[in-house]
Order: structure tokens, then C-alpha cells, then sequence
């Protein structure tokens, strides 16, 4: 079975076709200013690159060309569409209409629909996507959620301590994202947990980039993560501030002038790592400023290290316990050095890491970065969001 896995944006399209068999994958791509200037997709087959720079007016564009490269004689990996069983899109937000992976019928299309406007920087292009490939392909298209994977989080966690009524009416709650990351790796943990048979009950997992969140799961479900109703709640991030009480919020916007659409903006796209170092929302940026003797920028990183402990300490009463963190994602698989300033200090919880194994551990691969005497284990795991939604894309085809 060959499953086409796409990850839409409001002017991107990135896809994987990966054939389950093996869950190797074929060829990948992406395209890039849709609706632009400047389109053009870049297409990853054989080792080899191809690029085909062409004007695309919208994702239904976007979408043929990416077929016309799949079915290239030269350079494609399938003869016709008919060789893909099913699509799988990522979604951002699954509001309360689902709690898991969905077979996209008419009744789902609207359900997606009305949840649209949860998310409105994600959902509406993965939904102009979505009716770009269901009118293009006759296969299931499938959609998986960032969110699902925090369904499980009890009320007492996902609660906003606002009136009930209000909740039932609109939906606001925490939702969480990131999901298909963080669960994703917490499988490989209690995976090789168990073949070294270690507990494995009680897993912290931190998902850390340009965007990050944290996630406890107690017995492979999510009990709580760091991220809110939005993806701009919890630790301080790339541009995103984070945590902030909501009447600073009304303060800045008085003092800045901004309406409440400007101030969303400007906490999500101009705070964070950006916003306190006055450097850049890249950490390897960051991070040679650091070298370089700059303070606002070892604050910037003091701060994120600081927040990782607090929600480490934190979910680990949540649970009653804790067997293992695991660091991933662009910062925490390739940052040896938040690593050890996340688990600094944390020996009275019984976590230590080998500072000298972590600074030189392989890339790529799952490795134990924790010092032998360490109650906790700590591993780095890469993960692969894409197979995620591949498998839940399957599962959810084979029960039709």
C-alpha cells in the first residue's frame, strides 16, 4: 500500500509517499509560494533533486504539480495516481468534532468546516488542500490531527476556569499540538524501555524547535502538554512569547496601540527568542551570540532551560512519578547543550546526563544520553510525524 502523506500551509505543500509496506519512503517534496510569486516545488527522488519553478495560483495548482511529478516518466515514482491507496493531510486543530484520525466524508468535510476558524493560520489550507486532492485523486483521504494525540487529557487539565456554558459554546479549552510528534516518540521510548526492561509508565516528552511543547504521558496517553486553545501558549519559543497573563496583553496593546488582531500577531511572530535576545528566532543564532558574550541572548536561552525544568518538575507530580525524558525535534535532537542546561541540577529527581556522551552522540538514530547512576532515563529520539500520519492514515483505510 503507498499512502501520499501532505502537510499544506497558507502558501506551501510538503508531501511523502511512502510505501507501507516497509514504511520506506519513495520520494518527498514540497512546494513552496503558493498563490505567489516565486512558486516552485522541489521534488526529492533517488537522491536526487528536481526543481520546477512555475506559477502557481492556488493549492489545486500546487496539487497537479505535484502529481505531474509523481507520475514524471523520468523522475517519478508511480505510473499513475491509481497506485496511491489513500492520502493522509496533516490537520493543526481538531476542535471537539474529532479525537482521532477521520475518513473525510461529506458529514467530516463540514465538521472541518465549522472548526475552521480554531486555527485560522492552518486549518483553512489544509481544508483547500483537502478538496484539491479528493476532486484530483480518486482514493480516502484521510486527515490526522496535531491535536488527537491530547484528547485524553482529563478536564481538570484541558479546562480554562471560565464559566461552563462558555466552554460548551465556543470550544475553548486546551487543545494542545504537536501530537503526532509526541506520540511518535514516546512509542519508540516505551519501546525500547521495555526491551531493557526499564519503567516505562511514566514518560515526559519535549518536543523542541522553532515551535515547542511538552507532554506527559502516563501509560501512552497524554495526561497534559504545554500548549493551549493555540500553539502560541507555554514555554517561550522561536517568535512566540509563550505563557503571559492575559492583562500584560491588554496593557501592550494599549501601549502599542494595537488592536487584538495586531497583538496576536505580534506575540506570535515577534516575541520569543526574537523578541528578548534582539538577535534572532534561530537557537543556533542564539547560540553563537552566547559565544560572542551577548546577555540578552543568554537570557533568552536561561529562560526556555528554565521553563523545560519547570515543566518537567511540574508533570512529573501530575503523573506520580517519572521513567524517562526524551528530547526531539530540530533543538532537542541537535542541541547537545540544552540538553545538559535542561538536566542540570535535576539530581535530586534522579536525573543525570553524561555530559560527555551527549555532547558527541550520534545524530539520526535514538541514543541514551543518561549517566549510568541516573533513576531517569534521558533519550533523544528523531521523530517522524510524517509516518505517524502514514500509519494512522492505514489504520484508519483498513477499517473502512
Amino acid at each position: 500500500m503507498k499512502i501520499l502523506v501532505v502537510n499544506a500551509g497558507s502558501s506551501s505543500l510538503k508531501y511523502q509517499l511512502i510505501e507501507m509496506d516497509n514504511e520506506e519512503v519513495i520520494c518527498k517534496g514540497g512546494v513552496e509560494c503558493i498563490g505567489i510569486e516565486g512558486s516552485k516545488i522541489s521534488h526529492k527522488v533517488n537522491g536526487k533533486e528536481y526543481v520546477i519553478e512555475k506559477p502557481l495560483a492556488n493549492h489545486t495548482d500546487a496539487f497537479n504539480l505535484v502529481m505531474e511529478c509523481l507520475t514524471n516518466k523520468e523522475y517519478g515514482s508511480i505510473s499513475s495516481p491509481e497506485e496511491i491507496s489513500a492520502i493522509g493531510h496533516r490537520v493543526v486543530h481538531s476542535g471537539e468534532a474529532f479525537t482521532t484520525a477521520a475518513y473525510i466524508d461529506d458529514k467530516a468535510m463540514k465538521d472541518l468546516e465549522s472548526i475552521a476558524h480554531l486555527a485560522p493560520l492552518h486549518n483553512p489550507a489544509s481544508l483547500a488542500c483537502l478538496k484539491s486532492c479528493k476532486s484530483i485523486v480518486d482514493c480516502p483521504n484521510v486527515c490526522v490531527f496535531d491535536t488527537a494525540f491530547h484528547s485524553t487529557m482529563p478536564k481538570k487539565a484541558k479546562l480554562y476556569a471560565i464559566p461552563y456554558e462558555d466552554y460548551e459554546a465556543t470550544q475553548i479549552r486546551k487543545y494542545g499540538f504537536h501530537g503526532t510528534s509526541h506520540k511518535f516518540v514516546s512509542q519508540e521510548a516505551i519501546k525500547y524501555l521495555k526491551s531493557k526492561n526499564l519503567p516505562y509508565s511514566n514518560i515526559i516528552t519535549c518536543h523542541l524547535g522553532n515551535g515547542s511543547s511538552i507532554t506527559a504521558v502516563k501509560d501512552g496517553k497524554c495526561v497534559d502538554t504545554s500548549m493551549g486553545m493555540t500553539p502560541l501558549d507555554g514555554l517561550i519559543m522561536g517568535t512566540r512569547c509563550g505563557c503571559i497573563d492575559a492583562a500584560a496583553v491588554e496593557m501592550l496593546a494599549e501601549f502599542k496601540n494595537m488592536s487584538t488582531k495586531e497583538m496576536t500577531n505580534y506575540l506570535n511572530k515577534k516575541c520569543g527568542f526574537l523578541g528578548v535576545s534582539g538577535v534572532s528566532s534561530d537557537f543556533r543564532a542564539l547560540c553563537k551570540a552566547i559565544e560572542e558574550g551577548n546577555e540578552r541572548a543568554k537570557l533568552a536561552f536561561d529562560m526556555f532551560a528554565y521553563q523545560i525544568r519547570k515543566y518537567i518538575g511540574s508533570y512529573s507530580v501530575a503523573m506520580e512519578g517519572l521513567d524517562c525524558i526524551v528530547f526531539t525535534g530540530g533543538i532537542g535532537e541537535n542541541g547537545p547543550v540544552i540538553r545538559e542546561a535542561v538536566c542540570d541540577n535535576l539530581g535530586f529527581m534522579g536525573i543525570e546526563i553524561d555530559k560527555e556522551y551527549n555532547k558527541k552522540a550520534p545524530r539520526g538514530e535514538l541514543v541514551d544520553v543518561s549517566a549510568k547512576n541516573s533513576k531517569v532515563k534521558i533519550l533523544v529520539i528523531p521523530t517522524n510525524e510524517e509516518l505517524v500520519i502514514a500509519r494512522e492514515t492505514e489504520e484508519v483505510v483498513k477499517s473502512l
